[in-house]
């Protein structure tokens, strides 16, 4: 876990304020997003559920026909408004980070978690799922590794708090998040 210096200080969140997850595919965010909800009392969304339930497609449907810009326009749209609303837990897309106007709705909107693990471990969690349009190609453990080295300085430069989820449960990921912004109940 660590906390950005600047806002070491600060208190670290409200009651009203939105918490924001991110980070890459498999770093559990719709999952620990899901707990944090609960225990917080919180409405939870996941920004790619909310596109697929918006277009009435699967997101490898949107590449194939609009491709990843397209795939990224809607989610540009979908984080604007879904940043403005008060006290949501929002699990984002593993790529949100990408676009610079969602990194700053994002950051100034809300409590920003960036969820870390490597890519072996993203590889570990969505080997199997056909739900991951950029995982389509030979080497998907190599396509992590790619991602990864992109988006990572975006996640942290986005990030308030950072946490490893690596080979560690949603409840325990939860509790330490909770725990880091003075929400234990």
């Amino acid at each position: 876990m660590r906390l950005r210096p600047d806002l070491a200080y600060l208190p670290i969140m409200n009651r009203n304020q939105s918490l924001f997850i991110i980070g890459p595919m498999g770093a559990g965010k719709t999952t620990v997003g899901k707990q944090l909800a609960q225990s917080l009392g919180m409405e939870f969304i996941d920004s790619d559920l909310e596109i697929q339930k918006r277009t009435g497609v699967d997101i490898p449907t949107i590449f194939e026909f609009e491709g990843e810009e397209g795939f990224r326009n809607r989610e540009r749209t979908v984080i604007e408004e879904l940043t403005s609303k008060e006290g949501v837990v929002l699990a984002t897309g593993g790529g949100a980070v990408l676009d610079a106007q969602n990194r700053r709705v994002l950051s100034s909107r809300g409590f920003v978690v960036y969820l870390h693990c490597t890519p072996e471990q993203q590889y570990e969690r969505t080997f199997r799922d056909r739900n991951r349009p950029l995982l389509h190609t030979d080497d998907p453990l190599d396509k992590l590794r790619e991602l990864m080295q992109e988006r990572e300085p975006l996640y942290r430069q986005t990030a308030d708090l950072v946490v490893v989820s690596e080979r560690r449960s949603a409840q325990t990921v939860a509790k330490e998040i909770q725990a880091s912004i003075g929400a234990i109940k």
